[in-house]
């Protein structure tokens, strides 16, 4: 298998780790507009597993031609980039008719047209296949499957630094300069029917081991989620971010003094867009530094009933900072699925075409082989289900498998 690698930021050199220390894999390719960037991962990866099958390319992605080339000579592609460069990879792709798997998803409005050329080229790209999305709504698909009925279904997902610090409580743990901040209102499933809420909204609390209390708050439900079979009938679905507490007060505010806003206002003058300013402002706070360290944490639950009874399962991860090999955790996560399902794609075990979201795929033998390979990663989940029996019965907690 020969595996290309579009990006070397933070989870460029993650994915390439993992592509790299599999033995059916020939050769990794990483490629990046920066020549800095590119050092800075092969130097990275030099001497771990694998590392012999490594290579690096300058490549700009604006230049089709040049990356329809590079790309028709591998079995898959893994876009590790940001978001706004997601199209001008997926496009690329469809040119080179090489399957593509985005670590993220470029903006709505650019779907329809992405779409379209997928199909037209027979090509498969999957989007957003990392921890979140991806690795939530796979599980969450997981767990409803084990229902006959499912009624809810929440999700809390995020990404913390070990040690919270001012003025935020938070890194930058996926890459790139900007913080993940949006004024738009967040979705929920309210009665069966998708709503708008207010980001930020709904905070509660909630404790993982090890970690202790943070906060989840609304940060939007992914809508096709409802078009699986299997939740249909959904009555009630969240989607949280999790972060240290605190953060949805301090965030909330600048929401409200409009430094989240896109639109430029004038100042002396000069049109200045406020989020681009406050991420200017805050970049220098909210870097990660040499020495520091992330956690992610991790947790689906979906209520229903199965033979009449109603259920509650909860899968829960929680996962730290590798000290050994130096990749953070959000980069672990969210990397190494994106290639494990990379190359289930090369190796010819996923068949698919058009543009797809993981939890449409990975499913059944293809779901317990991501599982296994995370656990090798010692990224583990603890699948759990709680009971109500019907006549008599009390609540019934217990590990499950699968």
């Amino acid at each position: 298998m020969k595996i290309l690698v579009l990006g070397s930021g933070l989870m460029g050199p993650a994915a390439a780790f993992n592509a790299m220390s599999d033995p059916e894999v020939s050769q990794v390719v990483v490629c990046d507009l920066s020549q800095q960037q590119l050092d800075a991962c092969a130097s990275k990866l030099a001497g771990m597993k694998g590392g012999e099958k490594l290579s690096t390319a300058l490549l700009d992605l604006r230049d089709q031609a040049a990356a329809a080339r590079l790309m028709a000579g591998f079995d898959v592609s893994i876009g590790a980039l940001p978001r706004s460069a997601s199209a001008l990879a997926i496009r690329a792709a469809s040119r080179a008719n090489t399957p593509h798997l985005d670590l993220t998803r470029p903006d709505s409005d650019q779907l329809p047209a992405l779409r379209q050329e997928v199909e037209a080229a027979g090509n498969l790209v999957i989007l957003a296949c990392g921890v979140e999305p991806g690795l939530t709504e796979i599980m969450a698909r997981h767990l409803a499957e084990k229902l006959d009925r499912v009624d809810e279904l929440h999700i809390k997902c995020g990404g913390i630094p070990e040690k919270p610090m001012p003025p935020l409580g938070y890194k930058i743990v996926f890459g790139g300069r900007q913080l993940p901040l949006h004024e738009s209102d967040a979705l929920v499933v309210e009665d069966g029917q998708l709503k708008s809420v207010p980001r930020y909204s709904g905070v509660e609390t909630v404790i993982f081991p090890g970690v202790g209390e943070c906060e989840a708050w609304h940060e939007g439900f992914m809508p096709w989620l409802l078009e699986l079979p299997v939740l249909k009938g959904l009555q009630v679905g969240t989607q949280k971010t999790v972060r240290w507490p605190g953060y949805a007060a301090k965030v909330t505010v600048l929401k409200e003094m409009g430094l989240l806003s896109q639109e430029p206002v004038d100042v002396d003058g000069v049109p200045v867009v406020p989020k681009r300013l406050l991420d200017t402002v805050l970049y220098p706070r909210v870097r990660l530094e040499e020495g520091d360290r992330d956690i992610t944490v991790f947790r689906v639950e979906v209520v229903g009933e199965k033979d009449g009874r109603k259920l509650e399962y909860k899968a829960e991860m929680v996962d730290r900072y590798d000290e050994q090999l130096g990749f953070t955790s959000m980069a672990r996560t969210t990397a190494f699925t994106g290639a494990i399902v990379a190359r289930m794609i090369a190796r010819g075990d996923l068949r698919a075409t058009g543009m797809v979201s993981p939890e449409q795929v990975i499913t059944g033998s293809l779901f317990d082989k991501l599982m296994n390979e995370l656990a090798a990663a010692n990224i583990r989940f603890d699948i759990t289900v709680e009971s109500t029996e019907t006549l008599g019965g009390g609540d019934v907690s217990k590990p499950v498998v699968g």
